[in-house]
This record gives C-alpha cells, structure tokens and sequence, in this order.
C-alpha cells in the first residue's frame, strides 16, 4: 500500500497490555494499547493524524496551522503543541463561550500560544469551514500561508495515522503471539475508525473493526467514514469497495451528549480506575468503554475472546463538570 511521507512525533510504537482484572470479570482477554502515551502535551491519537496532516502542510509551503473543535478539544491543543515545536502559527476556532474556565485542554491553548475565535453551538455546526476559510484569507492579507485542519484531523491524509497504527498492532500481535478478533475504537469523527478499517479490509484480515460513537448516531458516523474511506483512495491509487453497512458503529451509549457526563459513565471510570490502575477520560475513552462492557455483558461479542480496545487518550478532558460527579 502507498504510504504519504509523515514527521515523527509521536512516542511510536504505543505498547499493548492485557487488563487482567477486567478480563477475568468479563470472561474475555480485554487488551489495551495505550495511544494515551504518545507524549505529553501531544498525547492521545490525535497526534498520529496529524504527523501526516502537518507533514502536507508543510509540504505546501504554510506557516499557519487552522483548526476546529470544543473548548476541550485534544485536537486543538495537539495541533497547537505540534504547530509551537515547529515555530509556526495556529489559529484555532472553538466552539463556546470567551469566558468559559481556564482548564485543561483550554488552559494547554493558551500557554502554547494559540490564537482563538470562539463561535457559538450553531455557527460551528452549519459554518466553521466558512469561518476557517476566512481566518485563512485573513492570514494571506498579512503574508501567510494557512493550512486547514478539519475537526479532529479526519480527513483522507490524517486517517493514515491509524493505518500505521494498524500495522504497528500487526507486528505487536505476531510478538505477543496473539489474534485480535474485535478492535474498538472511540469515535468521535471518524477518522482513527476509517484508518482502522481501511487497513484491515485491504489486508483482508479476519479482525472486526468497531467504533462506539461519543455523539450524533451511527448513521452520520457510517456516512462520514464512507467519505474519508474514499479520501484515504485517492493518495493510495486504490479502491476499497465496500458497503456502508460493513463498517460497524455500536451505537447508544452517548448519553447526555458530547463532553457530558452521566453518574453511570463516571462511576464506571472510577471502578475502573480503582481496579486497573487506568484513568479513562470522560470526553471519549470513558463513555466508549462502558458501551464495549455493556455490549459484551448483552452477549453481543461472544465470538470474540481477544478483544483490544484502543485508548486514544483525553486525559485534559476532565474538566470541573465531569469531577463534580465523583
């Protein structure tokens, strides 16, 4: 498969371990790969999308990196961790209020040193790629040259990021002599997802991909990896060729929504923590655990015994809100 060139930040290859205390309680071998432990200010698995997102940019000749997302997105503070190590600008738009609290992911913004348009709920829903589009032309009036970054990095280029990370837990399977059956995901663009599944599907590997979604449905979530899928096609020269209904979205455990937090979801990252030794973060990694335990519980994975989930990190994400519920 042809691979697009990429930079190297990233703590790459992310280890694999078992979760013994789970397993035994679920009666499954439940893995872990801890794509939380990419970096640090650059943690999580936003990190390996944008290796290649930014490896374009620059190969473009841009001196700005625009972006998108919440007031907490990992995203948006990966992207302006990465664009300071670099020596160049990031213009983020978030969604929210100028006045929101000064913590986490926000809190990381800042210090790093991004600039920052706030737009309200529906602007971002119906216009922020209008709105990055004009920071981008603003940018070009005073002489720069601004790459759009789409939410979450989930474009056809950043979905490579998790097609090398599909080989990378090839490699790590032949070394612990062991086969995935099932690999989650969280989803909450759909990239990591379609980086997955696009790897494993060409390979022809006998692995299902999943992804818990963390908003909106699985329908939006199926026609949106349907996109970056044929994205990922046109720098590979090859067609994937699948339906929609191949890609598998476990839907239903969103809960209040996005970045909100229900009393089960929390108490279940407490338990876990308190039994693993694995703080889990109530943006993504938490609400699509619970629904992969909830779901193996029902019986909807009894043909799976090695299950690996991937923990994409968030770990800023626990802001005031999500505590209080402790």
């Amino acid at each position: 498969m042809k691979m697009p060139e990429k930079l190297n930040f990233a703590n790459l290859p992310t280890k694999i371990e078992k979760l013994e205390r789970l397993s035994d309680k679920l009666n499954k071998n439940i893995y872990l790969k801890r794509d939380d432990q990419t970096g640090s200010e650059i943690s999580g698995n936003k990190i390996r999308k944008l290796e290649y997102a930014i490896k374009e940019a620059l190969d473009n000749g841009c001196d700005y990196l625009i972006t998108c997302g919440g007031l907490g997105s990992n995203h948006a503070r990966a992207t302006t961790a990465i664009a300071a190590k670099l020596g160049i600008g990031s213009y983020l738009v978030l969604r929210g209020e100028e006045d929101a609290e000064l913590e986490g992911n926000l809190f990381l913004d800042k210090i790093l040193g991004a600039k920052i348009k706030w737009i309200s709920k529906e602007e971002y829903a119906k216009n922020r790629t209008e709105i990055m589009e004009a920071i981008r032309e603003e940018l070009y009036k005073k002489g720069h040259n601004g790459y759009i970054i789409p939410e979450g990095a989930s474009n056809g280029i950043g979905s490579f990021g998790y097609i090398n990370a599909m080989k990378e837990i090839e490699v790590q399977e032949k070394e612990m002599g062991v086969y995935f059956d099932s690999i989650i995901v969280p989803v909450g663009s759909g990239g990591s997802y379609a980086g997955l599944f696009y790897r494993n599907h060409m390979e022809d590997r006998k692995s299902k991909i999943y992804g818990v979604n963390v908003s909106s449905d699985a329908e939006h979530f199926k026609e949106a990896i349907m996109g970056l899928l044929e994205q990922i096609d046109n720098y590979t020269g090859e067609k994937i060729g699948i339906e929609k209904d191949q890609i598998n979205i476990i839907d239903g455990y969103v809960g209040k929504g996005y970045a909100l937090s229900t009393k089960e979801e929390i108490d279940f990252i407490s338990n876990l923590a308190r039994t693993e030794g694995l703080v889990l973060d109530p943006v993504y990694t938490g609400k699509a655990m619970y629904g992969m335990v909830e779901e193996i519980k029902k019986g909807n994975f009894s043909n799976s015994e090695d299950i690996l989930f991937i923990h994409t990190g968030g770990i800023f994400g626990w802001n005031r809100f999500a505590r209080e519920l402790l």
